[in-house]
């Protein structure tokens, strides 16, 4: 049965972000005000969606992982994965909102970057995230992971500030597809449909990329604690 899903959920994962492009490209109209770039909400929303999921997976690992550290070692060290997965795979797709977003604006902005409140926010979020990173690629040991649990933690806590900072401030940005008042969001159910089937097709793509990155990090976990055995066994 696991066989079965580990090759089904990839081959149905590819067909959904192909019915996703078809929708984006092909059905969806073309917004009345800002014509056929408007389409790259298909994949910056989605994206953004999918990057606020993971980070909440690498603080619910973060959090487990200080919970544990002393009284379960191996539940830490699979909640470590967790959240290191959890930080990569939000890391990717925070990567392309902060491409898409840059590429509408030019076009209906006029400009590349402006350091409105949603934009600064969600370069904060990343760059707390690649820190993250480079500190779990440059640094080794228990403190280390102690670190990072932190600073995932810390950083978790501008995913709300990111969501909510075009409520809270006055900002370029266009309102909240969704949550947001009467007068914002998608007006088409065309729209909204392509728009459900690329946020559905960018989940299923990050959990197979999520999964994937989880069982490489325990068998890196598995393998370094075998070594620190070995060794251990040999200078006895």
């Amino acid at each position: 049965m696991k066989k079965v899903l580990l090759t089904l959920f990839p081959l149905v994962t590819i067909l959904l972000m192909v019915w996703g492009y078809h929708q984006a490209i092909y059905v969806a109209p073309d917004d009345a005000l800002q014509g056929y770039v408007f389409r790259i909400i298909y994949y910056h929303v989605p994206s953004a969606t999918v990057a606020f999921l993971f980070f909440a997976v690498s603080l619910i690992g973060s959090i487990g992982y200080l919970t544990y550290r002393r009284s379960s070692p191996n539940r830490a060290q699979i909640a470590d994965a967790w959240a290191l997965a959890g930080a990569e795979v939000g890391v990717v797709f925070c990567t392309v909102v902060l491409t898409t977003g840059p590429l509408w604006g030019r076009r209906a902005w006029g400009i590349w970057w402006t350091w409105d409140a949603r934009l600064t926010t969600t370069l904060v979020l990343w760059l707390i995230y690649v820190s993250y990173l480079l500190l779990r690629r440059f640094a080794a040991g228990p403190q280390m992971q102690t670190l990072a649990a932190v600073l995932g933690i810390f950083g978790a806590l501008d995913v709300p500030i990111v969501y909510m900072s075009n409520r809270w401030w006055r900002t370029q940005h266009p309102a909240p597809v969704f949550g947001g008042d009467q007068d914002s969001g998608m007006k088409d159910p065309t729209m909204v449909h392509a728009l459900l089937w690329n946020m559905l097709a960018w989940f299923c793509w990050g959990l197979l990329v999520l999964f994937i990155r989880y069982q490489v990090e325990r068998r890196h976990q598995q393998y370094a604690a075998l070594e620190a055995q070995e060794a251990l066994e040999a200078n006895v």
